[in-house]
């Protein structure tokens, strides 16, 4: 075996897999991966090793419902903004995400290949990337962020690539779109299946017809990829998952009937609660409407839960409100037990990306991200909460991204 680059000694070692204790362990990596877990030795001459005195460590976390370009809370304004600007903004929001120990995220619209590139070489540090480009909106429908009077959404020539959405219409040009989209380097493709705030458009508005959303699950699967669609209540949801969609943003609004179906598919949904809090006090009509997404969020993912549903982990949020992204444990907390609001940002966001194996768990083979914290995250989420506080060590493909092991 290859002598290791970095060890991480001394560790109290959760299995997200089975969520239980290995300690006192020594965590050997080598070439960005986790070459073994040992029995804590004594440490080698010559040997470059972090002691974490016996600290908790966990898989570095992954949010699957983020907006990295997403530094404007306008969105038409922002598709009219300087690519060189939303980029180096972008470059802040993804070194705050690395430091809250998100080793990993999946953007739902906006960030493309070239930005993963910039962070996978080291030009801008920040989480794992795995992108979608644009996500596919019908033209006056959730995702069209046009004044009035504008025939295009931002440049036509990049289809509004500075903002969060492509603007597509009819299965043809959908077929296209998805095509173009992952010769790009997108790894997945993103629809909106319904209404949106962002939008002004009713939360239970369905968007694009079912030979639409036939057409986009179809390019993806034969393309090796899947569909994440945008849909809150039950009529958009049932209707996505029988026609393939395979990830469920939101899902705020869930009966048990709609939860059996989500199960009986083998989807994923991915609520993003923080969003919801974050907006709940907003000026206007749109205050009040967070805030009962919120309520209902809650009730919906103890159906989910009981009925077996995949419970991924995303928080969605743009603007000032990154900040807030921590928030979303907490609030899931409110309804999952501590192991489940764990689980859901390690191994059922690994699967939901297909690195299950490769992500969300330290095992041999696996990537080497991992984050060492004071506190135990299956007593409660407080920990993942606070991580400024909380975090003493990040580490993302061997590579120390903080340490205050020391202070």
């Amino acid at each position: 075996m290859r002598e290791a680059d970095l060890v991480v000694a001394e560790a109290r070692l959760l299995d997200t897999a089975s969520m239980t204790y290995r300690e006192p362990v020594d965590i050997a990596i080598a070439a960005g991966r986790v070459a073994e877990i040992r029995p804590a030795r004594p440490p080698r001459a010559g040997e470059r090793r972090i002691s974490v005195g016996g600290r908790t460590v966990i898989p570095g976390l992954i949010d699957a419902h983020v907006h990295v370009i997403g530094t404007d809370g306008d969105y038409g304004r922002l598709a009219r903004t300087s690519p060189y600007l939303v980029a180096a903004r972008a470059s802040r929001v993804l070194h705050d995400m690395l430091l809250r120990g998100f080793t990993t995220v999946r953007d739902a619209g906006g960030a493309d290949a070239g930005l993963k590139t910039a962070v996978a070489e080291g030009t801008l540090p920040g989480p794992r990337l795995f992108v979608c480009d644009l996500g596919l909106a019908q033209s006056g429908g959730q995702g069209d962020f046009r004044a009035e009077g504008e025939a295009e959404q931002g440049c036509p020539c990049c289809f509004g690539r500075r903002t969060l959405t492509r603007l597509v219409d009819g299965e043809a040009e959908l077929r296209l779109a998805v095509r173009q989209m992952l010769r790009a380097g997108a790894d997945h493709v993103k629809v909106m299946a319904s209404g949106g705030i962002a939008s002004g458009i009713p939360i239970d508005r369905l968007q694009f017809s079912d030979a639409e959303l036939a057409t986009i699950v179809d390019e993806a699967r034969r393309a090796g990829t899947y569909v994440m669609a945008h849909a809150y209540m039950d009529e958009a949801i049932r209707r996505c998952v029988r026609l393939g969609v395979a990830s469920i943003e939101h899902a705020s609004h869930l009966d048990d009937r709609t939860c059996q179906a989500i199960a009986a598919a083998g989807a994923t949904i991915v609520p993003t609660l923080s969003v919801y809090e974050a907006h709940a006090g907003d000026a206007g009509e749109t205050g009040p409407l967070f805030a009962a997404m919120l309520d209902a969020s809650l009730e919906s993912l103890g159906r989910a839960r009981a009925a077996g549903v995949a419970i991924g982990h995303g928080s969605d949020l743009t603007g000032g409100a990154h900040a807030r992204q921590s928030r979303e444990f907490l609030l899931k907390a409110e309804a999952l037990r501590p192991d489940e609001v764990l689980r859901a940002a390690t191994g059922t966001n690994a699967a939901l990306l297909g690195q299950a194996g490769a992500l969300g768990v330290l095992a041999p083979g696996a990537f080497a991200d991992l984050v060492a914290l004071d506190g135990d995250p299956l007593e409660g989420a407080a920990c993942l909460a606070e991580p400024e506080r909380r975090f003493r060590l990040i580490v993302k493909g061997g590579t120390v991204y903080k340490n205050t092991l020391d202070d």
